[in-house]
């Protein structure tokens, strides 16, 4: 499927009502580390000095916390072999995460990465992240679901639209500075969205790291976005890269 061609074609100036208007970004790499390849990336985030890292593939799914200098996971936790790990998402001093098409979530203690119960949802699960109190989550569609953390309810629905139009398959999620940070699975674009509207105000185009990064396989797509608030640090990766990147948004117009 042509995701890079359907974003394009999202933004038809034949919409009937003016849309509103989209950044459109580029990148500059500041700097590069290793990552490890066998790591099929599905989540990532940032939390005080060490990257935490959800991988998927049945048998093979974990959470990890990372040295970002190595790669290395300094601590780990595997999933049962028949869930596929997507998503994860800090919330207090529990790492929450969901799995693909199970509808199992999981929790896990920050400090040691050891279970801390589970619970259920509907539908499938792609991404995580934390907007305010509320978890959101992403699930292939076109809407983001958003969750009340502890009891898992759902509060509400928005829908992304990108130029006036629903933008399905968000996948892997941040939450900076207010907006949402999401890779659209299949592209080489994270789109920033606002999560009171669903509105997609800017998209970065990140062509060429693929190339950079050295992979090619179909499945090694641009996935995991991770931000330290601290030291205003933007990392992003792939699935089976062998390299993570800091990057920072250049050319904005």
């Amino acid at each position: 499927m042509m995701f890079a061609l359907a974003l394009a074609l999202l933004a038809d100036p034949a919409t009937a009502t003016p849309p509103p208007p989209v950044e459109r970004c580029g990148y500059r790499i500041v700097e590069t580390f290793p990552h490890d390849r066998s790591s099929f990336t599905q989540g990532l985030f940032w939390h005080e000095g060490h990257l935490y890292e959800a991988t998927g593939q049945y048998g093979q799914s974990r959470v990890a916390r990372l040295d970002l200098k190595t790669g290395k996971a300094l601590a780990q936790s595997k999933l049962p072999s028949d869930q596929f790990g997507e998503g994860i998402t800090r919330w207090g001093d529990q790492i929450i995460g969901v799995t693909w098409q199970g509808g199992i979530g999981n929790r896990w203690s920050i400090r040691d990465l050891k279970p801390a119960g589970t619970f259920k949802y509907e539908g499938e699960g792609w991404g995580l992240t934390m907007v305010g109190d509320s978890l959101v989550l992403s699930d292939g569609t076109t809407d983001l679901r958003f969750f009340d953390p502890a009891t898992m309810k759902e509060q509400k629905r928005v829908t992304v639209r990108f130029a006036g139009r629903p933008l399905p398959m968000l996948n892997e999620l941040e939450t900076i500075d207010g907006q949402i940070w999401a890779n659209v699975w299949m592209t080489d674009f994270i789109v920033r969205i606002d999560p009171a509207t669903g509105d997609v105000v800017s998209l970065v185009d990140l062509t060429t790291l693929k190339a950079d990064a050295g992979v090619s396989d179909t499945d090694s797509v641009l996935n995991g976005i991770a931000w330290d608030a601290k030291k205003k640090r933007l990392f992003v990766t792939g699935k089976n890269w062998p390299k993570l990147y800091e990057i920072a948004l250049a050319d904005c117009h």
